[in-house]
């Protein structure tokens, strides 16, 4: 496993305990439909913490865990911006890990 994937796995753990600290960690995961859609970032079937938890998170780790080819493009950050920025939550730590991973993947 190269230091990359580690570094990935590490801001995935960072992501995910803020989606709980912000209590928008869902405990059951949307249907078979909604996490099949083509759409970027799923946006016409789920809400964007959504899409990190059952899209962008568990892709990632399975990338990381088969030591797979990473992304070698992410663009995260600029939809979280846009998500969070009418939303009455504090989502500052959360982009932060989201643009490090962005800045990770497309170094």
């Amino acid at each position: 496993m190269t230091s990359k994937h580690i570094t990935v796995a590490e801001i995935l753990i960072g992501i995910e305990k803020e989606l709980r600290d912000l209590q928008l960690w869902e405990f059951e995961s949307p249907s078979t439909e909604a996490l099949a859609s083509t759409q970027p970032f799923a946006i016409d079937t789920l809400n964007f913490p959504q899409w990190l938890q059952f899209i962008f998170i568990p892709r990632l780790y399975m990338m990381v865990e088969q030591r797979m080819p990473l992304p070698s493009v992410s663009g995260v950050k600029p939809m979280a911006e846009e998500y969070f920025q009418v939303l009455n939550v504090n989502s500052v730590a959360l982009i932060l890990h989201l643009a490090r991973m962005d800045n990770l993947l497309s170094e």
